[in-house]
């Protein structure tokens, strides 16, 4: 019988794909928390916002409430893939094995700017730290939305038994909400929430490279709003801050920031002064505080700096922009442009990449010839408001980078 010669060279290439297609799968079979690039959470071109919101309905049992916001106008249900799974440390991988597919049958609500799924889990006991992540693939070009939020874990005091609702129905996905806005509180019985009012403001945060401690107040105002009911609209009608508790012998509740109507955007000159604290020399910045008609000195101010009317304008549209998205993304008991993280998006822009650790944010900025990363870590903090409260680690080494991007914002050539 004729037998067929081995071409060993074929036999080699073989192997060669083989193993890449193997070590390809394996790689994404491998994907965690720790090694997803969740950096489409923070761009600017996001087309969806994935959240988790846990409510707490036994000791080991949420219901999971998955608002995905619509930010791509006119959306269509197939042009995205949506899946959440429950993971046992920031370790476990990612897979087809513990991820669930969530189809339209799912959706427990859809309005012009949510998809809204719910999933009841518990989780098995003896098992210490658990997180919740959703993902949501963009069937177009591959983009991968992740978001995810601890259950169980070191970093939180414990989830409430109630959340707030808008109007129409969509779990409150965000901190911030606009003075004399109504929410809905609802919860699995009929009880009381207390209300605490916190009339707290806050300087913008040291940069950087400054590495002595902030002030910090010695007194903290808090005045006890008296209680109110779930199932009732409820508006919160002072700036600041309130902390709402079911509770008030524990150490969990919610917490909701007022902020004025025209927030995340700019409200007035004002605040246009205050924000420009980031880019500007301390001189510059207390000759704008003295001013005594701000919309002339900002003008001044910006025309110094580029000395081109267009550019001018160019450069605070993009600046304004990012303390928007400042606003949107990082916002707590503080405004988002006044935390770590919204003044180095601030300054930086979106970083290039994600990645996360139970007690760390990092975000790394790819320079533009690929030849060197600059990195800031931000360490978690674990915080009776916030279950996501980060701080930076600053440290002098930053100093260099972070002086050539402001002086990027001052030429006029920061763009994203």
């Amino acid at each position: 019988m004729f037998r067929k010669k081995i071409n060993p060279v074929r036999i080699f290439i073989a192997i060669l794909c083989l193993t890449f297609f193997a070590t390809l799968n394996f790689s994404f079979a491998q994907q965690t928390l720790e090694t997803i690039n969740q950096a489409l959470r923070y761009s600017r071109y996001a087309r969806v916002s994935p959240k988790i919101i846990p409510r707490l309905e036994s000791e080991r049992t949420f219901l999971l409430q998955m608002p995905v916001e619509k930010i791509e106008p006119e959306i269509e249900f197939e042009t995205y893939q949506f899946a959440y799974a429950v993971l046992s440390s920031f370790s476990e991988p990612i897979s087809a094995q513990n991820l669930v597919n969530l189809e339209k049958s799912d959706v427990i609500r859809e309005t012009d700017y949510h998809y809204y799924f719910e999933k009841r889990v518990t989780i098995p006991e003896g098992q210490e730290m658990a997180f919740a992540l959703i993902q949501v693939t963009d069937t177009r070009q591959g983009d991968v939305y992740y978001f995810h939020v601890d259950l169980l874990s070191p970093y939180i005091f414990g989830h409430t038994s109630y959340w707030a609702y808008y109007a129409d129905g969509i779990p409150f996905d965000q901190s911030f909400l606009s003075i004399k806005e109504p929410l809905e509180f609802k919860g699995r019985s009929v009880f009381t929430l207390h209300s605490f009012h916190y009339p707290a403001t806050f300087e913008p945060p040291l940069p950087p490279m400054e590495i002595r401690p902030p002030a910090v107040p010695k007194e903290i105002q808090v005045n006890y709003e008296g209680g109110f009911l779930l199932n009732i609209p409820k508006s919160f009608d002072q700036d600041g801050y309130y902390f709402i508790q079911s509770d008030t012998t524990s150490a969990v509740g919610m917490m909701v920031k007022t902020v004025h109507e025209a927030f995340p955007r700019i409200k007035d000159y004002d605040e246009m002064v205050d924000m420009v604290v980031y880019i500007s020399t301390r001189k510059e910045h207390e000759t704008l505080m003295a001013a005594e008609n701000k919309k002339i000195a900002l003008d001044q101010y910006w025309y110094g700096l580029t000395k081109d009317e267009e550019l001018a304008k160019k450069v605070i549209r993009e600046y304004f922009k990012q303390i928007e998205f400042a606003n949107i993304l990082f916002t707590d008991f503080k405004e988002g442009w006044k935390t770590d993280r919204g003044m180095v998006f601030t300054v930086m822009g979106p970083p290039n990449e994600v990645v996360f650790r139970l007690n760390a944010e990092i975000w790394s900025y790819v320079s533009p010839d690929a030849n060197s990363k600059i990195t800031f870590t931000f360490t978690r903090v674990k915080n009776i408001l916030t279950n996501s409260y980060y701080t930076l680690n600053r440290s002098r080494a930053l100093q260099p980078d972070w002086f050539k991007s402001i002086t990027t914002w001052r030429n006029g050539q920061m763009d994203f």
